[in-house]
C-alpha cells in the first residue's frame, strides 16, 4: 500500500479560487453525508455506499495534510444512528474495525494522531479496545490530527462534560466557558474554523454543536464518496473568501 502522503499534490480547478498562501483553517470538521444516495444512484446496496465513504476518508486526509489543515473532525456515526436497521449498523461497526486493522500501520508511518469524539459505553468490547489500541499508539504523532466523531452527539457531549464538572466539586461559580471546553471529549483540540457538510443539507446534526459557535459553515450536494481534492479545495477557498468578525464590527462600520 503506497503511503498516506507519498502522492504529490495534483493541481485542480479550484486552485483558480484557492490561495494555499491564504488563511488556511486550522481545524476543519465535516459531516459526511449522502453515502445511501450516492450508492441508491448507482443501483447499488447502501452498505456500498458506507464502504465507498469509509475510503474517501483517506484521500480527504492526505488533501487536508496537504494544504496545511492541522486537525480533521469526521462525523462517523452518531447517537442517534443505532435507530437505523440492526444490519446496516452492524455493517457500520465492521467497517469501522476493518478501517482500524487495515489502516492503522499506514497513518501511524505517516505521522498521523488519532482521536476518538463520543462515547464507547455500549460498543462491542472488541472495537473498544482497537479505537484505544489506535488512540495510545499513535499519541506522540504530530503530521496532523484524525478525530473520529464515533457514537457521537453534540449534547450527550455537553451533558458528559456537565456531570464530570460536578463530579470533580466545582461550584457554579467556578463554572465558565472555559471549563466546560475543558471537559469536552477532545479538550486539547482547537475549536473547528469550517464545518464542511456533503450531500446538500444545511443542519449541523448535533454536530460539535458547542465548539462550532464560531465556526464558518460550508454545504456542497456532493455526496460524501464523490467528495475529493477538487472539492475540498473549493470549501477551503470559500473559507478564505469570508469575513469573520466573531461577533465584532470592523473599524469602517463604527
Amino acid at each position: 500500500m503506497p503511503g498516506l502522503f507519498s502522492r504529490t499534490p495534483k493541481t485542480t480547478e479550484a486552485d483558480a479560487i484557492f490561495d494555499p498562501q491564504g488563511v488556511i483553517p486550522v481545524h476543519v470538521g465535516i459531516i459526511m453525508d449522502g453515502n445511501g444516495r450516492w450508492a441508491r444512484a448507482r443501483g447499488l446496496p447502501r452498505a456500498a455506499g458506507h464502504r465507498a465513504g469509509t475510503k474517501n476518508i483517506r484521500r480527504v486526509l492526505r488533501e487536508s495534510f496537504n494544504i496545511g489543515i492541522k486537525a480533521l473532525t469526521v462525523y462517523a456515526f452518531s447517537t442517534e444512528n443505532w435507530a437505523r436497521p440492526k444490519d446496516e449498523v452492524d455493517h457500520l461497526m465492521r467497517l469501522i474495525s476493518q478501517s482500524i486493522q487495515e489502516e492503522l500501520d499506514d497513518l501511524d508511518a505517516n505521522g498521523v494522531r488519532i482521536l476518538h469524539s463520543g462515547r464507547l459505553e455500549g460498543v462491542n468490547p472488541r472495537l473498544q479496545e482497537e479505537i484505544r489500541y489506535a488512540i495510545e499508539r499513535t499519541k506522540a504523532n504530530d503530521a496532523i490530527v484524525l478525530n473520529v466523531a464515533f457514537n457521537y452527539g453534540g449534547r450527550a457531549e455537553i451533558v458528559d462534560a456537565i456531570k464530570k464538572i460536578m463530579r470533580e466539586g466545582y461550584s457554579p461559580d467556578q463554572v465558565t466557558e472555559e471549563l466546560v471546553s475543558q471537559h469536552l471529549y477532545t479538550p486539547d483540540l482547537p475549536d473547528p474554523d469550517l464545518i464542511i457538510r456533503t450531500g446538500g443539507e444545511f443542519r449541523l446534526s448535533n454536530f460539535l454543536i458547542w465548539q462550532a459557535a464560531y465556526a464558518e459553515f460550508y454545504s456542497t450536494p456532493v455526496y460524501w464518496p464523490d467528495f475529493d481534492e477538487t472539492e475540498l479545495r473549493k470549501a477551503v477557498a470559500v473559507f478564505q473568501h469570508r469575513d469573520r468578525r466573531f461577533g465584532k464590527i470592523k473599524d469602517t462600520e463604527r
